[in-house]
């Protein structure tokens, strides 16, 4: 390929790529992100290319291997184009089958496609599968038509369009009023308004000028920015090329996390395509702009996240926070001008660009425009990535595209924005997700992590468990957040552990208010949120732990306690079969008995008792029953109960 020079020769390109593209031929797209990956989508697409080649269709039908399409627990994913025929949880088994009967002979294979878990309805086509119905996947769609390894791909769905208008039709200041118009805000977590970032870092004195995509998404069950930097990375190249000529940078970094290797593969391999078809590198297009990009693994801290600790860990130092000002973008990588975004950021570039911010503004909030993608993980039917226009309803996310909660659970609280975030009751249901009112409420944005939770979740060692995590991540530089973390983790545990008392409850909105306040990053800032936000809304199941001495979810282990009904015990054996510490007593025509000295508290019997008889119980707060002698626990059976 040679080098492209100019944008009627990138236009002309395109042309010449959709000219040998026919709209009707069949295409089929396999999900192959890391989710897909974990479910052998690698050896799915291994038995399409044989069953294509075998049943004669090769260069009759197109086999595309895209990025992640959202529906992550119902991989690995197939749609058949044109029709838009979707199946899930595609094996390769299924593959001669997918090929015979939907590309040869046009029927539908109905076991493979959506069924509804409330109607038992067939959903036949993607977009009419209740997850996808209720998005609007602007940043994320394009995942579903691309191979990430294709820039063709991306120059045919308008790829590069956005650069070419910028760089040989706008000035600087133009692009920056153009992201400042559109309201664009950070998607990393601060929601700080990109556009004002931007024309920090273009006034700042100082050169060079540096900018960063910032991938290191180190919330746990969040992969919003991995999935995005997998199936797409030229679109965040693009938005990354677009930010460097509005800010004057000629040089830029991509910090992406070590363990996400597909990541750093797919963004390797989209910059050297980029810098063969001279759409990075010297004389971009012709404009005379000049850009280069490098990709820098990191080590994994999730202080990194934050932006001053990023820049220390890309100049080689210990990743820790500084204290601002200044800002990164008045003195930032080496001291010098620097603007960070992250990868969701960077990816809405090109599309304020192309459309206009009018049409960016036309979605979303006042105060919150645009769309946001969400992990949507925990107690909910459908798991994986969601897309959706900033004011939806936590109530429409968990419920019309999640599906609800499985195992006829009652929905507890969801948990947003991370370690850091807060947790939103059911009351809180119907607000709307936007920066500002998530904030209002005791919790945050974040990058986007959604973590449902059901009635089994205990609400004080769900913040035990991210107090946990944030410790272990602290950077401990700063004494608020070393030492008032550690403390809150503490008192937690013993709260958990049966070992609470009076005013622990004050002690933890104290030490909450001072690393609220002074602690140096929002890793210390954010620490408190688990911990106010459920006591703000589950005071209660505090007050029983320190009180009662009792967990009403029933999950905190020293505070339960499994024992055997013996007017229920059937002798049936399954529980013991099942119990792992040989905890339990019993045999044939003998009740049985848990020796409490040896249960590890894991809930098995439960699990293992027939519901028929209900035998094994489970309590927190009262004493265990008096355990049956063993002189007196023979069965007397009759016919009807063997």
């Amino acid at each position: 390929m040679s080098r492209i020079n100019s944008s009627a020769e990138l236009e002309k390109l395109r042309k010449n790529i959709l000219s040998k593209r026919d709209p009707n031929r069949p295409c089929i797209t396999l999900c192959s992100g890391s989710a897909c990956q974990a479910t052998h989508c690698k050896k799915v697409a291994a038995a399409l290319d044989l069953e294509i080649e075998k049943q004669g269709l090769t260069g009759k039908v197109d086999l595309r291997k895209t990025g992640c399409h959202g529906f992550c627990e119902k991989g690995p994913i197939i749609v058949i184009y044109p029709e838009e025929i979707c199946y899930l949880q595609v094996k390769p088994e299924d593959v001669s089958e997918i090929i015979s009967q939907t590309l040869i002979e046009k029927k539908v294979v109905e076991r493979l496609v959506y069924v509804d878990p409330n109607t038992g309805e067939k959903v036949t086509h993607e977009s009419e599968i209740p997850f996808y119905k209720n998005q609007k996947r602007l940043v994320l769609g394009q995942n579903t038509k691309i191979d990430p390894k294709s820039i063709e791909d991306y120059l045919a769905v308008g790829g590069y369009q956005a650069l070419a208008k910028v760089l040989l039709g706008m000035t600087p200041e133009q692009v920056i009023g153009e992201v400042k118009a559109a309201s664009l805000r950070g998607r990393g977590g601060g929601g700080f308004p990109a556009g004002i970032k931007w024309e920090a870092a273009r006034n700042a004195k100082g050169e060079p000028k540096y900018v960063i995509v910032n991938c290191d998404e180190g919330d746990p069950g969040a992969y919003m920015d991995r999935s995005l930097m997998e199936g797409n990375p030229f679109s965040v190249l693009e938005g990354l090329l677009i930010g460097a000529y509005a800010i004057g940078s000629h040089e830029g970094y991509i910090y992406v996390r070590q363990e996400y290797p597909l990541a750093v593969e797919n963004v390797t391999f989209a910059i050297k395509k980029a810098e063969e078809y001279g759409l990075l590198g010297e004389n971009i297009l012709g404009s005379g702009f000049d850009f280069s990009i490098k990709v820098h693994k990191g080590a994994g801290a999730f202080v990194c996240g934050e932006e001053t600790a990023l820049i220390k860990s890309l100049e080689g130092k210990v990743g820790e926070p500084k204290a601002r000002p200044p800002y990164p973008a008045v003195k930032g990588l080496w001291d010098k001008p620097t603007n960070i975004n992250n990868v969701e950021t960077w990816a809405n570039v090109p599309l304020i660009i192309n459309k206009g911010a009018a049409a960016f503004t036309s979605i979303g909030t006042e105060g919150s425009k645009g769309t946001k993608i969400f992990s949507l993980v925990g107690k909910v039917n459908n798991t994986g990535l969601v897309e959706v226009p900033m004011g939806v309803t936590l109530r429409d996310i968990v419920y019309k595209i999640g599906g609800g909660i499985p195992g006829g659970k009652k929905f507890k609280a969801v948990q947003t924005g991370g370690p850091a975030g807060g947790c939103m009751p059911e009351g809180l249901l119907d607000m709307e997700v936007d920066f500002d009112q998530l904030t209002k409420a005791g919790s945050m944005m974040g990058s986007g992590g959604m973590i449902v939770l059901d009635d089994a979740t205990c609400m004080v060692d769900f913040a035990r468990y991210f107090l946990g995590f944030l410790a272990d991540e602290s950077c401990g530089k700063c004494v608020p957040c070393r030492e008032g973390v550690k403390q809150m983790l503490k008192i937690l545990t013993n709260i958990t552990r049966g070992k609470g008392k009076k005013g622990d409850i004050e002690l933890l909105e104290e030490l909450s208010e001072v690393a609220g306040s002074a602690a140096l990053c929002a890793l210390g800032k954010g620490a408190p949120n688990p911990v106010l936000s459920t006591i703000r809304h589950f005071r209660d199941e505090y007050e029983a732990h320190i009180n009662e001495g009792k967990c009403p979810a029933y999950s905190c282990k020293e505070l339960i306690s499994y024992y055997i009904d013996p007017g229920k015990c059937q002798a049936c054996m399954s529980c013991g079969k099942k119990c792992p510490a040989e905890a339990i007593l019993g045999g044939k025509n003998l009740i049985h008995v848990v020796v409490q000295d040896k249960c590890t508290k894991c809930g098995s019997c439960l699990e293992a008792c027939p519901p028929r008889f209900g035998a094994v119980r489970i309590i927190s707060g009262e004493p265990v029953p008096p355990q049956v002698p063993e002189d007196a626990r023979t069965i007397v059976r009759k016919s009807k109960q063997l």
